[in-house]
C-alpha cells in the first residue's frame, strides 16, 4: 500500500484554481498566489486541483503541496512533509 495522496483527476492547469485565487485577493491571497506559482514552476511534471477546497499541487498525481488563506495567516503546506529530511532546518516556521 502507498502512503501517497494519489489524484488521477489533477490536471496541468485547473481553472477552479484561478477561481480561487480570484475570490482571495487580498493580501493574503497574493502571498497564497505567489508560493502557488512556484510549486507550478518546480517542473513539467507538476499538476494541480482543488482538494478540500485548497489549491493542490501534485507530481504526476502525487499530492506534494498546498496552499490556502485564513483570516490572519496563509498555510503553505506539503503533504507527509514531517517525513521530509531538513538537516538545516529550512521546512521550520516560526509561527
Amino acid at each position: 500500500m502507498t502512503q501517497l495522496l494519489r489524484f488521477p483527476s489533477s490536471v496541468k492547469r485547473d481553472p477552479a484554481i484561478e477561481t480561487w485565487m480570484k475570490e482571495h485577493a487580498g493580501e493574503l491571497g497574493v502571498i497564497a498566489k505567489h508560493w502557488f506559482e512556484v510549486m507550478r514552476k518546480c517542473g513539467e511534471d507538476v499538476r494541480e486541483l482543488l482538494h478540500d477546497g485548497h489549491p493542490t499541487a501534485c507530481v504526476g498525481d502525487a499530492a506534494i503541496a498546498y496552499v490556502n488563506v485564513f483570516k490572519a495567516h496563509v498555510n503553505v503546506a506539503f503533504f507527509r512533509g514531517a517525513k521530509i529530511a531538513d538537516p538545516k532546518g529550512l521546512m521550520e516556521g516560526t509561527g
